[in-house]
């Protein structure tokens, strides 16, 4: 079975948990976009959901498989966010990222009674960090910002080197609030929670793609079938 077929599993398990009227936030990244299609299958059999986006692609993935959409201005909470990760530790601490929407995501996350997190198992670590760490940052005086990201890192036990973002085209990354962001390369992160405080801390950091305590449980899937882990 291929990586594409464990992601599509892993949604349709999470797919399970929706009820009809719930709101639901819609993640971003190649797993979400297996939910947000499957969900679309649901809508159309007469299912009655509304969803938020965690990013412009993924609102341009609902409206094209029907799934309607509403805002966080408009409604006041969210039943269940359902999203992928970049990494998921055994407390179900995640990297997020990857993809550029963390601002988009973890506002939703937080908005919601539940966060679900779908994925495929080789997402699963012992310890974060082999992934690298995004840092979302306004581009106005990031040198500075920087500095303050690198003495972070020093008050938490770790270092690695920092790249700001570049897209395919080689111009930097921007994400869809107007920022940039920069990947860290810190190979473990051995207290995730103490680096997520220092980073939200820096005046420059929007936001980072540490999420602590949001997951409510992870559903991964792998060549032995479907795990589902709750948070302690």
């Amino acid at each position: 079975m291929d990586m594409d077929q464990l992601k599509r599993q892993a949604a349709a398990r999470a797919l399970e948990e929706v009820r009809d009227g719930m709101q639901l936030g819609l993640g971003t990244g190649s797993t979400a976009k297996h939910f947000v299609e499957l969900l679309g299958e649901r809508v159309a059999a007469g299912l009655n959901v509304i969803g938020v986006p965690t990013s412009e692609a993924t609102r341009t993935d609902a409206m094209r498989c029907g799934v309607p959409l509403t805002t966080l201005d408009e409604i006041d909470h969210l039943d269940i966010t359902v999203d992928g990760a970049d990494e998921i530790d055994p407390q179900l601490n995640l990297i997020k990222g990857g993809g550029g929407a963390l601002l988009r995501e973890k506002i939703v996350a937080a908005a919601s009674d539940r966060m679900i997190v779908i994925a495929d198992d080789t997402k699963w670590v012992p310890t974060l960090g082999r992934f690298p760490l995004p840092v979302e940052v306004i581009p106005f005086g990031l040198g500075a910002t920087r500095r303050a990201i690198e003495k972070a890192f020093a008050e938490c036990g770790v270092s690695g080197q920092m790249a700001v973002r570049r897209a395919r085209d080689g111009h930097v990354f921007v994400t869809d609030g107007g920022h940039w962001i920069v990947d860290a390369q810190l190979g473990r992160i051995a207290d995730p929670a103490s680096l997520a405080k220092a980073l939200s801390a820096i005046p420059g950091v929007v936001e980072h793609g540490l999420f602590i305590g949001l997951a409510s449980s992870a559903v991964l899937a792998g060549g032995e079938g479907i795990r589902v882990i709750e948070r302690r």
